[in-house]
């Protein structure tokens, strides 16, 4: 009888295909996954948009004033980026009666990652009940409030602050649909105080998902992140 085998030649060949095949793979299914996590925390944003609504109904159109708990749960201005203290822990607290889900707080990029444990990104109240997303409306404590904060603001009134005192750092509103409400955190490489191994960081490549005042989400692609 003949006897069958493979040669270590043949075995070598095999083994090559393989290795080209996951190359090529390998940066798609990557792709495809970011992908899909991108499309989660946009989800996760729409939900706070809509419990950020919620907490409007209940309490006469206005945007909660909660100064207090956001200095109670550890104020830090940053002196390098971001500026400010644009962290979110308070919201998760005051609009827990509408979105329960503490995980809605957190991209699934994120969490894990290097970026969701910088101090500058997660806000921790316990164990269970973080926040990882920004908003720069909310990042600081100043009394009075100042125009480009909303806190105890009406939509209306926040978008008029912002047209009467116009920034290089955003563009003059037009309405509730032009104002940003929540951001994935990120780290612009053109910004000098960011720091040199943190230049590019952002929690999606190239970009980052907003969710503006009137509870529409819209992807943002920043040159400054990502590679």
């Amino acid at each position: 009888m003949r006897r069958w085998g493979v040669t270590l030649i043949e075995l070598l060949v095999v083994i090559a295909i393989v290795a080209i095949l996951a190359a090529l793979l390998f940066p798609v299914l990557a792709q495809a996954r970011e992908s899909a996590r991108q499309s989660v925390c946009s989800q996760h944003l729409r939900q706070i948009g809509q419990a950020f609504w919620l907490y409007l109904q209940d309490y006469d159109e206005r945007m909660p004033d909660r100064r207090d708990l956001k200095l109670a749960l550890g104020y830090r201005p940053w002196s390098g980026w971001p500026p400010s203290d644009p962290r979110c822990g308070w919201a998760g607290l005051v609009l827990e009666p509408y979105m329960r889900d503490w995980a809605l707080w957190s991209c699934p990029s994120v969490a894990g990652s290097r970026l969701g444990e910088m101090v500058s990104v997660v806000q921790t109240i316990d164990p269970t009940r973080r926040t990882r997303y920004w908003m720069w409306r909310f990042d600081r404590v100043e009394d009075p409030v100042p125009p480009d904060n909303f806190w105890g603001k009406t939509p209306e009134q926040a978008v008029a602050d912002l047209q009467a005192n116009p920034s290089s750092f955003y563009a003059r509103p037009e309405g509730v649909s032009d104002v940003e409400l929540t951001v994935d955190p990120y780290f612009p490489r053109t910004i000098p105080t960011v720091a040199p191994e943190l230049r590019g960081l952002a929690v999606h490549r190239g970009g980052r998902n907003r969710l503006f005042l009137d509870g529409h989400i819209r992807w943002l692609r920043d040159i400054r992140t990502g590679s």
